[in-house]
């Protein structure tokens, strides 16, 4: 099972020393002395739960608290206040600003990890909700929703630290005779061996298959460059016809095969400039790919020229 990640922000060191070790044993816990360095370590990998002081200079709890719940990425976050004041307006303010729940200073030991047990075990039943919600029942790789909102939050990721971002649109060549010849009962194991295929081929945890609608798969691969992105793509050919799938309505051959486009964002922008991410961009590059591949008789892998920055 994967260990709970905690966030605990304060500008005073004793009071997180205290925390962390109430905490110890809830799971992995990092610490941030500022409201603004909270809110850098959040965007950066979300936690699982956040304790925030209400009371720090410059950017307080409550604006941190905001801003965390303006964040898409970070909305679902759940946030417990941890204040010196015990009077009813603060713990309004706080459940206001997108809190779930808050603590008094000084903490008390048992109180502080019966609440952060109760809201992660609510963030876990959530999760796995959401991941049902986000899986395709056919081949039980990520569903076009999925898909969407990986996108975006890697693509955000991607533009923040400067890093590339590809992307793989994959499609079965000559599907619809497939179904034609065999049915669609066969159609449907097809696509799930399909998916099985490209399971085997990405392996790091950030990386996303899924399911782009009909016979058309996606991978998202974050971190990874042109080159490694080209590599990724070829694998794939290969995998699907390594599964020697009897394919004989195509005219390609006997056997089963799939197109690929490839397409990558690079890191070479600065990511303060304000320009938006160009995830579009990205979906819109490698389907030009994977058009060209399809004309230039399938079965093959078509990276798309380097794009540009904007």
């Amino acid at each position: 099972m994967t260990q709970a990640s905690l966030l605990i922000v304060d500008d005073d060191p004793a009071s997180i020393q205290v925390l962390g070790r109430m905490l110890a044993e809830q799971g992995r816990l990092r610490f941030a002395l500022s409201g603004a360095e909270g809110l850098r370590l959040a965007q950066e990998s979300p936690p699982d739960l956040v304790l925030l002081d209400a009371d720090m200079p410059g950017m307080d709890g409550f604006e941190v608290c905001t801003r965390l719940k303006a964040d898409p990425l970070l909305a679902d976050v759940p946030v417990i206040f941890v204040t010196g004041h015990s009077d009813t307006q603060t713990e309004l303010a706080g459940l206001a600003a997108g809190a779930v729940d808050c603590i008094s200073k000084p903490p008390q030991a048992p109180l502080v990890v019966a609440r952060v047990q109760t809201q992660l075990r609510l963030k876990a039943l959530t999760d796995e909700l959401r991941r049902a919600a986000l899986t395709d029942a056919l081949t039980g790789v990520a569903n076009r929703r999925c898909f969407d909102e990986w996108l975006y939050r890697e693509g955000q990721r991607a533009w923040r630290q400067a890093e590339p971002l590809s992307l793989a649109m994959i499609d079965i060549d000559h599907f619809k005779a497939y179904n034609d010849h065999f049915g669609h009962p066969a159609g449907d194991a097809c696509l799930r061996r399909v998916a099985e295929a490209l399971r085997t081929v990405v392996r790091r945890p950030a990386d996303l298959v899924a399911r782009y609608g009909g016979e058309e798969f996606a991978l998202l691969l974050p971190r990874t460059d042109a080159t490694g992105a080209r590599h990724v793509g070829e694998a794939v050919v290969a995998a699907v016809q390594a599964l020697h799938l009897p394919h004989p309505a195509s005219p390609l051959g006997a056997e089963l095969s799939v197109s690929v486009g490839i397409a990558t964002v690079p890191g070479r922008h600065s990511p303060g400039d304000g320009r938006p991410t160009p995830s579009t961009a990205l979906v819109a590059a490698a389907d030009q790919a994977l058009y060209q591949a399809k004309r230039k008789g399938r079965a093959r892998c078509v990276a798309a020229p380097p794009m540009g920055d904007a």
